[in-house]
This record gives C-alpha cells, sequence and structure tokens, in this order.
C-alpha cells in the first residue's frame, strides 16, 4: 500500500502563517522550553496539583438535588448545568425510539489557546489543568477553558487567568473564532466558542502554563491521555499550513465542495430526529439509588456524585455529577489516497443533541459494548474493519473526554490507512479531503467534536 503524504503545500491563512505555522511544527524539541523541561514540568504540576476525588450519594452534593416534580438533576443556582430526561425518536442507527439522561448546559463557555511569537516561531500558551473526571488528573488544556457560570464566577471562584484576551481581544489578533458543538449523546445543544487569539510580548506564562511550539503539542498528541478534549477541539480550528494555497487540489477531489455542501443539507432534511424532554423520573430503562442513575442492562453510562478538593482551581472544592461511561469507545477515521489527494470518509450522523440535526463524525464512533445484544446487521458500520486493521494504525491513542462533566471517559483514536478503492458503504458516508475539512470548520455545527479531534491527529502526523 502507498503511505499517504501529508505534506501538501501550505496555505495562507493569516499574515506570515505559512512559514511561521511551519517553523512552530517543525520545532518539536526547542523554543521556549526544551521537550525534557516540558515533561518535567508536566509531573512538577502533577505533584502540585493533586486533587482528591471521592465518590459520594446524591444527597451529599452540595448545591445540588433533584427536582420534586420532574426528577432532574440540578444546581440550586439554576446555573452551571442539569441532568434531564429525554425520549428520543430517531432514524438513525439501529433503534428507532429510546429515553435517556442528557446533560442540559446552555450557556456558552470558552475554550481559547492564546498565540505569541518567540524568535519568529509562533508558541502555543497551554495550561497543566486538573479535572474531576480525568483519568490522571492534569492533562495539558487550553489557555482558557471555562464555562460561563464559571468565568463570571457565580461560584465565587478566582478570576480564569488570561480571560480578558478572549473576552475583548485586541484588532487584527484573533486567528479563528467559531462555535463548535460538543457530544451529542451526552449534551443537549452544547456548544462552546472555540477561539485563537494573537497575544503580544507583554504575555507571559504562569506556573501553571508554559508556551509550546506546535510541534511540541503534537508529539503529545502522540501520547494516551495527555493532551485533553478542549485543547484538541481548538487546535483542529488552528489554519492547517498543509493546504494548498487558494484551495488548489480541490479540483482533484473526489466530490467538489458544493457537493458535500449540498450532502450534509440533504442528510439534515431526511433525518428525522425527534427529542422530547420528559423529566428524569419517566425516563424508561432507567432507574435512580442513592448513588447512581443507571440504565437496568448495564449499557451506555450512569450518572454519578462526586465531591472534589483541589488547591489549583477557581474553587478550593466543590461537589457536582459526572456522566460515568461504562466501557471504552472506539473511533476511527479511514484515510485512502483518490489520485494523489487524500481522503478521510466521515459519516453524516444524527445525535439527539445537535443543534442542526446531523454534524460530520468519524469513518467509526461507537462503543462496542452497547451493540454486542444486537444482530450482525446491526452493528456499527465499518467497525469490525476498523477492529481488524488495528494494528496497522497510523495513529493509536487512547484519549480522555471532558473532565469537568464526564468520569474517566476514553475512546480510542484511530486513524487506518485503507486502499484506494475502499468504498464508502452507503450514502451516510462521503470521502473528504483534509483541504474541505478545513473548510468546513470555518462554520459551526459541520464537523463534530470527534472528528476535531482525529483532525488534529492527522495534522501531528
Amino acid at each position: 500500500m502507498t503511505a499517504i503524504d501529508l505534506e501538501l503545500p501550505p496555505r495562507a491563512a493569516w499574515p506570515g502563517s505559512v512559514a511561521r505555522l511551519a517553523a512552530s511544527a517543525a520545532a518539536v524539541d526547542g523554543g521556549v522550553m526544551s521537550t525534557a523541561e516540558l515533561l518535567a514540568w508536566l509531573d512538577d504540576r502533577r505533584r502540585a496539583q493533586a486533587q482528591r476525588v471521592e465518590r459520594v450519594p446524591f444527597a451529599a452534593l452540595k448545591g445540588w438535588g433533584f427536582d420534586p416534580r420532574s426528577g432532574d438533576l440540578r444546581h440550586a443556582s439554576g446555573r452551571f448545568f442539569s441532568v434531564h430526561g429525554l425520549r428520543i425518536r430517531s432514524d438513525f442507527g439501529p433503534v428507532a425510539e429510546w429515553c435517556q439522561p442528557i446533560i442540559r448546559q446552555p450557556e456558552i463557555g470558552i475554550l481559547g489557546i492564546a498565540v505569541r511569537d518567540f524568535d519568529g516561531v509562533p508558541h502555543l500558551l497551554m495550561q497543566a489543568k486538573s479535572e474531576p473526571g480525568n483519568v490522571n488528573g492534569v492533562q495539558l488544556s487550553p489557555t482558557v477553558q471555562a464555562t460561563k457560570s464559571n468565568y463570571t464566577r457565580v461560584h465565587g471562584g478566582s478570576v480564569v487567568p488570561y480571560l480578558e484576551h478572549f473576552l475583548r481581544p485586541a484588532p487584527g489578533s484573533v486567528i479563528s473564532d467559531v462555535l463548535q458543538s460538543e457530544q451529542g449523546a451526552w449534551f443537549l445543544h452544547k456548544r462552546n466558542r472555540n477561539m485563537i487569539v494573537e497575544v503580544g510580548q507583554e504575555v507571559e506564562a504562569d506556573e501553571d502554563f508554559a508556551w509550546l511550539t506546535l510541534g511540541q503539542v503534537h508529539l503529545l498528541l502522540r501520547q494516551d491521555n495527555i493532551v485533553n478534549m478542549d485543547s484538541r477541539t481548538v487546535l483542529s480550528c488552528l489554519p492547517d499550513w498543509r493546504q494548498p494555497e487558494g484551495g488548489a487540489g480541490w479540483d482533484r477531489a473526489l466530490h467538489a465542495d458544493r457537493e458535500i455542501r449540498s450532502w450534509i443539507t440533504r442528510r439534515r432534511t431526511e433525518h428525522e430526529i425527534e427529542v422530547t424532554p420528559i423529566g428524569l423520573d419517566r425516563t424508561e430503562g432507567w432507574y435512580r439509588t442513592e448513588d447512581e442513575v443507571a440504565h437496568e442492562k448495564g449499557l451506555y453510562f450512569r450518572v454519578v456524585g462526586v465531591d472534589v478538593s483541589s488547591g489549583r482551581r477557581e474553587v478550593p472544592a466543590w461537589s457536582q455529577p459526572l456522566l460515568e461511561p461504562r466501557h471504552t469507545g472506539v473511533t476511527a477515521l479511514f484515510v485512502r489516497q483518490v489520485d494523489g489527494v487524500p481522503h478521510v470518509l466521515l459519516r453524516a450522523r444524527a445525535e439527539p443533541g445537535f443543534l442542526d440535526v446531523v454534524e460530520l463524525g468519524p469513518t467509526v464512533q461507537c462503543v462496542p459494548e452497547n451493540y454486542a445484544h444486537l444482530p450482525e446487521a446491526d452493528q456499527p458500520p465499518y467497525l469490525a474493519e476498523a477492529l481488524a486493521r488495528r494494528g496497522d494504525a497510523r495513529y493509536d491513542v487512547l484519549l480522555s473526554e471532558e473532565g469537568g462533566r464526564f468520569l474517566h471517559a476514553q475512546s480510542h483514536y484511530l486513524i487506518i490507512e485503507v486502499p484506494s478503492d475502499f468504498p464508502a458503504v452507503s450514502d451516510e458516508f462521503r470521502w473528504v479531503t483534509p483541504c474541505q475539512l478545513d473548510e468546513l470548520l470555518r462554520y459551526s455545527h459541520h464537523v463534530n467534536v470527534q472528528a476535531r479531534t482525529l483532525l488534529a491527529a492527522l495534522r501531528a502526523l
């Protein structure tokens, strides 16, 4: 099989970006901090940010309680987030109707990375941040990772560092600014503002922050559970310095840009998905105890309560619910050459939490154990192929999902090269070039969070 050449000619995105980003991506052991210093800094931050996360019954959650009418789990302030019950009817996937809990967090948070030049090489200001749901405590986060409740200090905590550069960015400093969704199976209409902003020489790194080259971030992205989900989604919005200038090469794509857009619109029009709030107490197939809200068959996930103490967060101690998946996911992206141009196989997915019915997801996105009880015909498309080809994957890394809402949620993220004649099995799938995917990421609600992670990983290869 011919290896895929991902070193495409660059496409200018903001002034001087081609040479600057290429230099930053090439600087894997240098810049402000050497790689050895970077790893030592991460180890030091893990020790400094040691936190206690203890499972507690719901009655012990400070400030949280179940609504006596609906059974929904809410915070007393009415802010942060809540856990609701939904009834879903959908023509996507093997099950036509089901009920489930879902997280509702209507406020829009900020996920932002600050960029600053050091000797002409862009560096990203990354944060070592502990989250209660992380499997290993501290992971590499964006410069700012904050919900509106956090940065407006509903909890009475400290000010979010560097927030002013994203709330009021200097003229001409914004590189990317777009609303992007999060997991449509676990969040109802959740969006965050994904931002990349250039800052000046006056911006220094506090002790929990470090200026890293893009190459160093790519190096860490190849390791299990180091770069968190919020960093990965923002990184995917960074202009891709490898793309052809002016979109050259799009004429060699298997499908023209207008055809891809028309396909997305058609899938949104043709799919039927009906979402009805029903209250957590009336969520069929689920039960509630003192310690959990769980599925009667032990599948999918459960909602649990935790008590957290940490000396390095905006508040030193708090309680909250977390969604805990039962098993580890498999998220795979197939890549092949078409007339010398790399293409990735995306699926138009309809998920109950999406604002616009359908977003483009990876080739495979599932938890295999959740389908084990179903017949072979109802197994996720391409799952068997992904598992069979996993030994030859170009990227195989275990990555955590958002640790502020999910407890030990992980997926095996895979990038798998397939033959040039590998087919798309149905109209739910399309082969799309990285250049086309980069263009779609300029707009909201087109590419889901799992596909954004795999695009960031693809650029890191």
